[in-house]
């Protein structure tokens, strides 16, 4: 099954935890990414199998909101990704996610 890629970032460190978490416990996804973007921003991917991802990311969504003064800020997936995205940007399964990926 193709893989997809999902990416959330959110206004602060206890909001990307809670979507990080709710995403890994709502499907089969693998964190692959996690980097403070700018203005201290916070953004976390996941990859997986595209039936996988979209609730792992709906999950993630709801939970950005839950911390005190949690706040989402943007988010996308993008389904079956082209080789040479995967291989520019940041996403390849490494060996440290690859213990966590699902099979």
């Amino acid at each position: 099954m193709p893989d997809a890629v999902g990416v959330i970032e959110t206004l602060s460190f206890p909001s990307v935890l809670a979507a990080a978490d709710a995403m890994v416990k709502a499907g089969r996804v693998v964190i692959v990414y996690y980097d403070i973007a700018e203005s201290g921003e916070q953004v976390v991917a996941i990859r997986g199998p595209i039936s996988e991802v979209k609730p792992a990311m709906e999950a993630g969504i709801a939970a950005a909101a839950t911390p005190p003064n949690g706040k989402l800020v943007t988010h996308y997936i993008v389904p079956n990704p082209p080789e040479n995205v995967i291989e520019v940007l940041p996403l390849q399964y490494t060996e440290t996610s690859e213990e966590f990926r699902w099979m």
